[in-house]
């Protein structure tokens, strides 16, 4: 459902026409995607004639899909799994953060321009302080996967104070690849470890927090947990990234391990309320968003 000024987003008839602004998603899984929602309620409530949609894309049409941007007007684009590294290669411009992280989950169009920015880390931290009560600084925080999304949490994390950053992966390379690349930036202890069970259990030992930033949990994986039950301990608060379902299996074990934990919808938010800042230059509507994607205000387990 899109936007139209004076157009409440829960009813009536859209009225796009050739005037309406047009952003949307792109990534290659993007039909279950709350984003359009989000966005299109937020254009509603601030009476923008804008749309949000979203773009199905494969990997092998990436580069094709951006190229078309301005041609076709979108004013700019969300990045999502499996692209955000790989759009970088499509872009006239990255902001210091997308250039630093390596990936790119925003797009500005230019003129002709594509200008590539990184939400994820912004989003990521007013998360967890404002939803999760936690300050980043001195954690010792934990990191599953080293895709977009990872190194987004693991440069966001290292950058606002972490004592130090794990990198936790099934590829191991991909992990000490970019546990290399934070510690030429960041004065923080950074290791790499292999996704294996007595490996993570002993790398999670002494860690305050986890974010698992991968896709496990959700989709056809919805049934999959990448850490192993044992490792999780009442001193460890858990983000999972993943925001449908609510409650993955990641964080059902963590809940019954003691820990307290958050859910991937208040990171969708703010990520996407600077993303629709960056479009449209106006402040985001963030209780709408929220309400939008039903975010209680009670999103935190204590237990």
């Amino acid at each position: 459902m899109c936007s139209r000024r004076a157009l409440l987003y829960n009813g009536g008839t859209t009225g796009i026409d050739g005037t309406t602004t047009v952003v949307g998603i792109i990534g290659d899984a993007v039909r279950g995607s709350l984003s359009p929602r989000l966005h299109n309620a937020a254009f509603a409530a601030l009476g923008l004639d804008w749309c949000y949609v979203a773009f199905q894309v494969t990997r092998d049409r990436l580069e094709a899909a951006l190229r078309g941007l301005p041609a076709l007007g979108v004013a700019g684009v969300n990045v999502t799994v499996p692209h955000k590294e790989a759009a970088l290669a499509y872009l006239d411009e990255t902001t210091d953060d997308a250039r630093l992280v390596g990936a790119v989950n925003t797009i500005r169009v230019d003129g002709d321009r594509l200008i590539g920015h990184n939400t994820d880390t912004v989003g990521l931290l007013d998360a967890l302080r404002n939803d999760g009560g936690i300050m980043v600084r001195g954690q010792r925080a934990a990191i599953a996967g080293a895709g977009g999304a990872a190194r987004a949490a693991a440069f966001a994390l290292a950058g606002a104070g972490a004592a130090g950053v794990t990198i936790i992966n099934r590829n191991w390379d991909r992990a000490a690849a970019l546990a290399d690349a934070i510690r030429r930036v960041f004065r923080c202890a950074v290791d790499a470890v292999p996704l294996d069970g007595r490996a993570v259990v002993a790398a999670l030992r002494e860690a305050t927090l986890l974010v698992q930033a991968t896709t496990a949990g959700a989709g056809a994986q919805r049934t999959l947990s990448p850490i192993p039950g044992e490792a999780l301990h009442p001193g460890l608060f858990v983000l999972d990234i993943v925001y449908d379902p609510e409650e993955t299996v990641l964080l059902r074990e963590a809940r019954a391990a003691g820990c307290r934990t958050l859910g991937g919808l208040p990171m969708l938010v703010y990520q996407g309320a600077r993303a629709f800042e960056i479009w449209t230059g106006h402040a985001a509507p963030l209780q709408v968003m929220r309400d939008a994607v039903g975010l209680s205000s009670e999103t935190v387990s204590k237990t």
